[in-house]
């Protein structure tokens, strides 16, 4: 008996005592040229359990049985995952194919719309995409609605686009992959989201905290990776049909052809468009942009597992128009030109009273990116992946007599390797990354073009017996031109306790530059001045933003009356060392200055899921915020942040028929406690706000008819108490005075509204 069976037998000791019935085998490897090859190092567990072994060099397994579990599922990278069942002790030997064939009847058990990692040593939740079918979700901005680990709030009054925020901070301190690869940033920080149309999406992984330094060292509060759907597993022909009562209209097409056994390909097409004009609050403004976007996306799909090669290719082209402003302004004739005389050489355009205000963000983006895979057929542990993208986004907008014109050109490389060390327990990655921006940035009449290189190399180790002990930590190092050479630490740490239990531990270091005109777009649409203090760093005149991230957080699976649930605790704080601060507590400017003091981020949340009838299954959350920041006026809470959040979510499904028939209800529950609201005191007393807004909540429903596994129908509604906010363009009356703002929005603007769709597959 060699080493690793005896330390096998160490560590399932404790079971042994509870059970001495086992189920013994070997997993083969069926990719391998000798087809009895036992495959080392697979992850053989129980569902819903802590309870797991991992095979032996000549893929041999032990694992101590339990009548309480009955699927055993066998898994390992790159291969396809099996859920067997076994309803008593014996022995197993099973075939895990890289391919889709499958050597033994499996069990197609459904997956949880939503999943907590057990074995993770990250806090990670994944989403997937029936999840995703719950509400509407028009666009990757608007698939967190029914899942708390993400709040979404408003940006501004006028263009609607929902911003994301996790730990109390913004999309900005996130990292937003598309299949690992940084995605969401710079110049589409602030609509990048809305981008990625819904029905592109397969799963979309949220990480809390610090996350992987493999991924780069910009993530502070965490970061969302997105898994799009892949050509050889779509439908071949997918068509979602979109329509509310506010003039919005969505379709989505998928086309998907198998060309040959390797490759595969697909063409994604998304339009939408609304020129219906809403202004249900009568302030004289568009309650919703007036907009126009097609968005068509190439991917191929290369496929090779009997040699171990795996690849993706995507092209992207995407067009987005959006118009915002008074009811009656037309681009054509009431744009405001900057014209200047003798009198007004400072800047100021010349206004006789008559003027309408408008504004158009216009976007073009085209970017692609390649994903390059290597399994070593006879080392199935070891792999090397190369992926890399070039990204070309161009955006003209004008808001009302201020200009914000911005190209930003990117290109991104990233070569992994992922090996062992002794054995699978053991395991690391490194490699190298490459990034390049290009920023062509004009504001106002300012020129803040700039050009960020940088190189970096990273190492990441994870041990995991896969009993209680799951650690991962990571380091790398990076030279930037403007950030200068720095080291980035994460440390992810998981301890299983007892049965169904993850308790974790994190801490991590993250840095960046702030692109702070582009991630505060909406404080353009106001009649604030831009002042930037502190001048002399090298972004802006600003320094780098620094931010170290801990955190901890509790799993535990329960049943209870026969059904499954479980609950979650989880605490993270950010301190920063330093920070880009948006002081907008002076109603007559938007002030930019690093952070001179303390200015932390802390948040809690205790989370419930449980199945509390029969497909009746029950989330609900509860999340506490205390991020503070020192401003020139004195530590003051984050505006427009409610402390309080509380959620609930119920989901009914009846049983599939045959030909895939069911119902599925979703109803959905966010209340907001009080925000605190910037100081407009220097104000003319009409338009003064108070110190805080009051606490709301919001409701949204959906109805599902499928009829069968090729068409189903939707119906639903948002925002069904129909509560909107009071007065959220501030100085509507005169948009060219002193007093006009649209930056300050607490709750919706748009009421009550009913939409229907369809969704028609082959």
């Amino acid at each position: 008996m060699n080493t690793y069976i005896k330390l096998l037998i160490a560590v399932l000791l404790p079971f042994a005592a509870l059970s001495q019935d086992k189920v013994e085998g070997m997993v083969v490897d069926g990719g391998a040229i000798n087809a009895t090859l036992g495959l080392p190092g697979a992850n053989v567990y129980w569902m819903n359990s802590q309870i797991g072994v991992v095979t032996d060099f000549d893929g041999n397994f032990s694992i101590p049985y339990d009548a309480q579990y009955h699927k055993l599922i066998i898994s390992y990278v790159g291969f396809e995952s099996d859920t067997l069942t076994v309803d008593q002790p014996r022995k197993i030997k099973h075939t895990l194919n890289p391919s889709n064939a499958l050597n033994e009847v499996v069990v197609n058990q459904k997956r949880d719309a939503v999943q907590k990692a057990y074995f993770s040593s990250q806090n990670v939740v994944t989403i997937n995409s029936a999840e995703l079918l719950k509400a509407a979700c028009c666009n990757l901005s608007e698939s967190f609605e029914t899942n708390p680990a993400i709040d979404v709030n408003f940006s501004d009054a006028l263009t609607g686009t929902k911003q994301i925020q996790m730990l109390g901070l913004t999309s900005p301190y996130l990292l937003i992959t598309q299949e690992n690869i940084p995605m969401v940033r710079g110049a589409s920080q602030a609509y990048g989201l809305t981008f990625t149309p819904g029905t592109w999406v397969e799963s979309i992984q949220i990480t809390k905290g610090a996350g992987s330094v493999v991924n780069g060292y910009e993530s502070i509060s965490g970061q969302i990776n997105t898994e799009l759907v892949k050509p050889l597993t779509d439908n071949a022909v997918f068509v979602n049909g979109y329509a509310n009562q506010n003039g919005r209209y969505e379709l989505n097409t998928h086309l998907n052809k198998k060309l040959t056994e390797k490759w595969s390909t697909g063409l994604y097409i998304h339009g939408n468009k609304r020129t219906q004009k809403e202004d249900n609050n009568g302030d004289g403004f568009l309650d919703a942009p007036l907009a126009n976007q097609i968005n068509v996306m190439n991917r191929w799909q290369y496929q090779d597992p009997e040699n171990g090669w795996v690849s993706f290719l995507n092209v992207r082209f995407l067009n987005d128009e959006k118009q915002v402003g008074q009811l009656n302004f037309n681009p054509d004739t009431d744009r405001v030109d900057q014209k200047f005389t003798a009198a007004n050489l400072l800047g100021a355009p010349v206004l006789n009273g008559t003027e309408i205000w408008g504004s158009e963000i216009n976007t073009r983006r085209f970017d692609t990116s390649l994903k390059l895979g290597y399994v070593f057929p006879e080392l199935p542990f070891q792999s090397v992946g190369f992926q890399t993208s070039y990204s070309l986004h161009k955006q003209d907008s004008y808001f009302g007599l201020n200009t914000y014109d911005i190209t930003h050109e990117s290109i991104y490389t990233n070569l992994l390797f992922n090996s062992i060390i002794g054995d699978t327990k053991n395991k690391f990655k490194t490699g190298v990354t490459f990034a390049y921006d290009g920023y062509d940035e004009m504001v106002l009449a300012d020129d803040y073009s700039r050009v960020d290189t940088s190189i970096g190399a990273f190492f990441e180790f994870n041990y995991d017996n896969l009993d209680n002990v799951n650690l991962t930590a990571g380091l790398r190092v990076d030279n930037h031109n403007r950030l200068g050479t720095f080291v980035t630490p994460r440390l992810h740490v998981r301890y299983t306790p007892w049965e169904k239990g993850s308790l974790r531990g994190s801490f991590g270091r993250g840095k960046r530059a702030a692109n702070i005109f582009a991630e505060n777009q909406q404080l353009f649409a106001s009649s604030r001045t831009i002042n930037i203090t502190n001048a002399g760093g090298d972004i802006y005149g600003l320094d780098p933003e620094d931010a170290w991230n801990y955190g901890v957080s509790f799993l535990q699976g329960f049943t209870f009356l026969d059904r499954p649930g479980n609950v979650s605790v989880d605490f993270y704080k950010t301190d920063f060392k330093n920070q880009i601060v948006v002081d907008w507590e002076n109603p007559r400017e938007i002030s930019f200055y690093n952070l001179e003091g303390k200015s932390s981020a802390s948040s809690f949340q205790v989370e419930v899921n449980h199945e509390i009838l029969p497909k009746l299954e029950l989330r609900t959350a509860y999340k506490y915020y205390d991020v503070n920041t020192d401003y020139t006026a004195g530590n003051l809470q984050k505006p427009l942040q409610a402390q309080h959040r509380y959620f609930a979510n119920l989901g009914y499904t009846t049983e599939v028929k045959e030909n895939g028939a069911q119902w599925r209800f979703d109803y959905t529950v966010h209340a907001l406690g009080k925000q605190r609201l910037p100081d407009t005191s220097s104000n003319e007393e009409a338009y003064q706000l108070g110190a805080y807004a009051d606490s709301y909540s919001l409701m949204n429903g959906q109805i599902t008819r499928v009829f069968s596994n090729t068409f189903e129908l939707y119906v639903g509604g948002e925002n069904l108490t129909n509560h909107t906010q009071d007065n959220p363009v501030l100085g509507a009356d005169n948009p060219f005075g002193s007093n006009f703002d649209t930056s300050i929005v607490y709750a919706p603007i748009m009421g009550r509204m009913f939409y229907a769709g369809f969704r028609f597959k082959l």
